[in-house]
């Protein structure tokens, strides 16, 4: 009987985890293989095609079940992504794809690694006026803290999730929740989360591109503008139908009668009273706690943020309309003799309005954005003197994007980039378990300016040698940037350089 041999493992040195593969399987990130003892990436290659030509996409995101031709040009202009071109680690190699191609008479080259990123995060907005969490809240993932409640925008609660600081800076199941979340995020997966603390806790499902999910409940509208926004914006549709509205909010609580609006338009007095912060004539701030009531409040009756009307000032009869800042809540009364407001069916013409209201407020949806900073690591992949590139970047000279979408390079020093994850070829994001995220870039720029900065030039390849039957390839979006644009590049301007 002989001995049975066993096929040897291979060494993965794409992160710097560097794990021991058996023919057959994959290592732990699941984006490299053993295939017969050779080292394989399992993603392909991911290419963006322009032209009239039909192109027919990779695998799952196929439309059709014809096959590619070969046809690698076929009258298209090809951009080859970072998605599936993989690293550069341990750094001294230069980056998987250096490719080159004439784009209207001039020579450019783009560099494309996937870049293993443990300084990385999102930034998540979520389009909602009900409240989910205090600022500076602790955002848990599986009981784990990934983040927190930054400082809410127009209509929108942010957060910030991720960062070094989780990734590495806390337990070994912080960081091992806190990038599976980010991962799963910048993928446009659904992720739950909780923010709060016991007892006054939100349950969140966030996920790129939807309508967020509040304790259960999908958010349908945001509004179109605070309540004393909308009190300057609808006051005509009020007009001879109600003697008063208040439009009610968390932030910005207005008053027609009271504001300038109603003011102008000769709206008289009517003796209202709200309880709550008198800021400016017909607006009133914290007239209740925060919650997922009318206009993010804790309110379900919106009577309850009235005090009693000035008996010298109000009359019987007095007819009131009460409306939440997306129009989803109103309600319709008329004083009594003794001036306390009394529920009756409200007029087809202030129905109307409310629904105007909620017609003019956008859908509600879950943005995220990556954020992460290209260490001086991934730039060596594109030059052997990394500052050039950060140089040649913030001139104008150098253009970034990940997995061919555009990204908003920070101002100062380093490249931190930003980028809205939906704009981004599906599975563009991938993991390493030191943990990090691994994130597609790429820098575009002249051939010329590239040798300028030091760059790996006899790297270089056509893009027609790069170019396979193997790659998946996707059609150009119809208003999608392309980086190889002259718009991109201070050259175009006439600029020197």
């Amino acid at each position: 009987m002989t001995d049975r041999i066993r096929p040897e493992k291979i060494r993965c040195d794409a992160c710097p985890v560097l794990c021991y593969i058996a023919d057959g399987k994959s290592g732990a990130c699941d984006r490299y293989a053993n295939h017969g003892g050779d080292l394989v990436r399992l993603d392909a290659l991911t290419v963006i095609e322009s032209g009239s030509t039909r192109v027919v996409p990779f695998l799952k995101d196929a439309q059709t079940g014809d096959d590619w031709d070969g046809n690698i040009v076929q009258q298209n202009r090809a951009f080859v992504t970072a998605v599936g071109a993989g690293t550069t680690y341990p750094d001294y190699k230069p980056a998987p794809f250096i490719v080159s191609q004439e784009v209207e008479g001039v020579d450019m080259v783009t560099v494309v690694t996937e870049g293993i990123f443990s300084y990385c995060g999102v930034k998540v907005k979520i389009d909602t006026d009900r409240h989910i969490g205090h600022e500076r809240d602790v955002v848990r993932v599986d009981g784990e803290p990934i983040g927190h409640v930054m400082t809410s925008e127009y209509g929108s609660k942010m957060l910030s999730l991720g960062g070094v600081e989780h990734l590495t800076g806390g337990s070994k199941k912080e960081g091992r929740v806190t990038c599976d979340a980010l991962l799963r995020l910048c993928n446009c997966e659904p992720v739950e989360m909780v923010i709060g603390e016991p007892g006054h806790e939100t349950t969140l499902i966030v996920q790129a591109g939807r309508a967020p999910i509040i304790n259960g409940v999908e958010e349908k509208l945001m509004r179109v503008g605070c309540g004393s926004a909308a009190i300057g914006m609808f006051a005509k549709q009020w007009l001879g139908h109600a003697d008063d509205v208040v439009v009610v909010d968390d932030h910005i609580t207005g008053v027609l009668s009271e504001h300038q609006a109603g003011k102008m338009l000769d709206v008289p007095p009517t003796g209202i009273r709200i309880k709550g912060r008198r800021s400016t004539p017909g607006r009133y701030f914290q007239v209740a706690d925060p919650g997922t009531g009318w206009g993010g409040t804790n309110v379900e009756d919106p009577l309850i943020i009235l005090d009693r009307f000035k008996p010298d000032v109000a009359w019987p009869g007095l007819r009131l309309m009460m409306v939440s800042t997306t129009g989803e809540q109103f309600a319709y009364y008329e004083l009594d003799a003794d001036l306390v407001p009394q529920p009756v069916p409200i007029p087809e013409k202030l129905r109307a309005s409310a629904e105007l209201i909620a017609e003019n407020c956008e859908p509600s949806v879950c943005s995220v954005l990556f954020m992460g900073g290209a260490g001086g690591s991934l730039r060596a992949g594109v030059t052997e003197n990394p500052v050039r590139l950060t140089k040649s970047v913030k001139s104008s000279l150098t253009h970034v994007s990940c997995g061919g979408a555009a990204a908003y390079v920070w101002p100062g020093g380093g490249i931190t980039v930003m980028v809205d994850v939906t704009e981004m070829p599906s599975n563009s994001f991938g993991y390493v378990p030191t943990p990090a995220l691994v994130a597609p870039i790429e820098f575009t720029m002249r051939v010329s300016d590239y040798g300028t900065l030091g760059g790996h030039v006899s790297e270089i390849k056509p893009v027609a040698q790069v170019v396979s039957e193997r790659d998946r390839k996707l059609a150009k979006r119809e208003k999608q940037p392309d980086p190889n644009a002259r718009e991109n590049y201070r050259w175009s301007r006439g600029d020197a350089g």
